[in-house]
């Protein structure tokens, strides 16, 4: 009888270690929500009010980093293979995302919006169906500024998060519209505080504002062209010095992720104060820990910019 209560409670110790040895080999259960990610923090913002808590983003550039220099690690475009969806700027702004292949569906946003080239002279507009080699050339990649763009791109994103997720429609339709009529009165906030101005052109670092300038009727005169890495010339910083002091320009405008040495040296010698204008590629730490939105940001833009141009 001893013996075989041994051996019963030999059978029940080895039966709980093994149940321990499982539940300690066990995996976490994956997460049941759609794994999405995006390129640019407009995008971000994006599927951010229209699926809210019902997906899992992933912001792939860190805020804080420059979206023109973005290098992705091999880790994390290993990581991005996981995801459903990812949504991605186009237009020539992530030179990395060719060639590789991921299992969930991309898509290239630049090619659901309208484009517009820039030259030495003027620019015009580009539309969807744009030759593919042009991002390489003159294509201003920053369209998230044209309010209609921004449109157009929740009405893309909404459409893909419903196809995936069909049981989430009612939501993300109705999260749509307030993101819709968001856009909306932003749009007829800009028109109406940049309707009478006593300037017409902005100084900026480098031209990512194009679309704004376009649609509101305002100029832009840039240090340098679309790259923000390129060295302004001796010659564009005369000029520069000479349109701030002819035209009485108060305030010059740099970004976050930019050198601002060359602008703070035009300051210098107009006496024009320096800020900050956020093309809204990427935020930064600061503005991320703020919570700021895609709405907040374009409203300090146009504060700031009306401003600039002495708007009544």
């Amino acid at each position: 009888m001893k013996h075989l209560k041994k051996i019963v409670l030999a059978l029940t110790v080895f039966g709980l270690l093994m149940l321990l040895l499982f539940i300690s080999q066990e995996k976490e259960p994956k997460s049941q929500k759609l794994q999405v990610a995006t390129s640019s923090f407009a995008l971000y913002d994006i599927v951010k009010n229209i699926a809210g808590e019902s997906v899992q983003i992933t912001n792939i550039l860190p805020f804080g980093v420059d979206v023109h220099s973005f290098e992705p690690t091999p880790k994390l475009l290993a990581s991005l293979e996981e995801s459903d969806l990812i949504f991605y700027s186009g237009a020539g702004l992530e030179p990395w995302i060719e060639g590789f292949v991921f299992k969930g569906k991309t898509l290239d946003m630049s090619e659901h919006v309208t484009l517009q080239e820039l030259d030495s002279e003027s620019s015009h507009e580009h539309h969807a169906d744009h030759d593919a080699h042009c991002a390489h050339g003159t294509t201003d990649p920053h369209y998230w500024l044209d309010l209609q763009n921004m449109a157009k791109a929740t009405e893309v994103i909404t459409h893909e998060l419903i196809k995936l997720s069909p049981q989430n429609a009612v939501f993300y339709t109705k999260n749509k519209e307030v993101y819709l009529q968001m856009l909306l009165k932003l749009d007829a906030l800009y028109a109406n505080r940049l309707k009478e101005c006593v300037l017409d052109t902005i100084i900026v670092n480098h031209n990512a504002f194009s679309y704004l300038s376009k649609r509101y009727g305002f100029h832009v005169e840039a240090l340098s062209g679309l790259s923000p890495e390129a060295q302004p010339s001796p010659k564009n910083m005369a000029k520069l010095i000479e349109h701030i002091k002819e035209d009485g320009v108060k305030t010059i405008f740099f970004e976050n992720f930019v050198s601002d040495k060359a602008i703070k040296s035009i300051s210098h010698d107009t006496n024009a104060s320096v800020d900050v204008l956020q093309p809204l590629g990427n935020i930064t730490a600061d503005e991320a820990a703020q919570n700021l939105s895609y709405e907040d940001i374009m409203r300090q833009n146009l504060e700031k910019i009306s401003q600039a141009l002495m708007c009544k």
